[in-house]
């Protein structure tokens, strides 16, 4: 037996968190190793000492700096960051709505934060247009844009608390209303769309695409800190959601405001899900299977959830990010389609599953 402030902790209970906490030094070691190979991998091949030197700030060819220091680092950053960021949010929409098949792209979050950004760019002159593939659009005023994304952001997330406060709301209720919120708004952007001229159509079609490789080290600089915020602030939350998973009455006679608890959780997830999707464009399903996937290795505990979620979320985007560079090399495939290949399946899954387990 263990002590702790004079109590006696059971050995079962310490070899139960050991084994959670092993799960999550794992995964930190295969974030590391995937983040390297993000930086060896392309269509240069990148030496692992050249990385190491770049990394150290050791002087070597000035080919090498640019391809490791301005290109790939930040977008392998944005990666991890971003897929960290998604994961948590699904993770905690999908207990406070206490609906498995919630997400940020499920619930028509994204679509709604791919509209406001739209709008920033498009109609408050947020963004710079350019006909190149590359940065199809550079961000002038992010801080602007990733308001104005928010703002589109909460009203979807409003609209979808309403519905899941009306009695009998199911999850399919709540996931076909979030279909009906992302068409909504994709058809609003379809509308900004009809008017744009040719070289900003061609470039907000572009930037639609979810893809990390836009990213330069302010959009990361801008992504880690609203992240973090908000991870610390779900992790704060952490016995918050572990009593609302036991049921809003559960969580009532335990002391928890389940209302508040919700509503604040909804707008830091739609935060996150904001300021991800203004820089980065729309990036489907990670923030769905990525909490389901931790959930099978460390179980609902939210002390282990989070950051299990967070890091299989990084390691995901960085492995499809990766893939998708390496898969019609020299040409660089949007990550946002390698992981709606893999997310439309696991969506159907989860969605058959449930209405056989009904």
């Amino acid at each position: 037996m263990s002590h702790l402030n004079g109590n006696h902790i059971p050995a079962e209970y310490l070899a139960y968190t050991r084994r959670k906490m092993g799960v999550v030094v794992a995964l930190i070691v295969l974030c590391a190793v995937l983040f390297v190979v993000a930086l060896a991998l392309g269509a240069v091949r990148v030496p692992l000492a050249e990385i190491v030197r770049a990394i150290a700030g050791a002087k070597h060819k000035e080919s090498w700096s640019i391809i490791i220091l301005d290109i790939r680092l930040p977008h392998a950053l944005a990666a991890l960051i971003a897929g960290a960021g998604l994961a948590a949010a699904g993770a905690v929409m999908q207990s406070i709505l206490r609906n498995p098949l919630g997400s940020p792209f499920t619930l028509g979050l994204s679509q709604a934060a791919a509209f406001g950004a739209a709008f920033a760019v498009m109609g408050l002159d947020a963004g710079v247009m350019q006909s190149t593939q590359i940065n199809a659009v550079t961000i002038a005023r992010p801080g602007l844009t990733a308001l104005s994304a928010f703002a589109a952001c909460m009203i979807a997330a409003s609209i979808i608390i309403g519905i899941g406060r009306l009695r009998g709301a199911s999850p399919e209720v709540l996931v076909l209303s979030g279909v009906a919120i992302g068409s909504l708004f994709a058809a609003g952007t379809m509308f900004l769309q009809y008017f744009a001229d040719d070289v900003q159509l061609a470039a907000m079609v572009f930037w639609t695409f979810g893809d990390v490789g836009r990213a330069g080290w302010s959009e990361v600089g801008y992504m880690a800190s609203v992240v973090v915020t908000g991870y610390v602030f779900f992790l704060i939350n952490r016995w918050n959601y572990n009593a609302i998973d036991a049921g809003d009455e559960t969580a009532r006679a335990l002391g928890v405001h389940v209302g508040r608890v919700r509503l604040l959780g909804m707008v830091v997830a739609a935060m996150l899900t904001a300021v991800i999707v203004a820089f980065l464009g729309v990036i489907g399903f990670v923030g769905l299977i990525c909490p389901h996937i931790a959930r099978r290795i460390v179980g609902d505990d939210h002390r282990f959830l989070l950051p299990t979620s967070c890091l299989t979320g990084s390691a995901l985007l960085l492995a499809a990010d990766t893939a998708a560079r390496l898969i019609l090399a020299p040409h660089v495939l949007p990550v946002a389609v390698l992981t709606s290949f893999l997310g439309a399946p696991a969506f159907l899954y989860l969605l058959l599953r449930r209405r056989a387990g009904s």
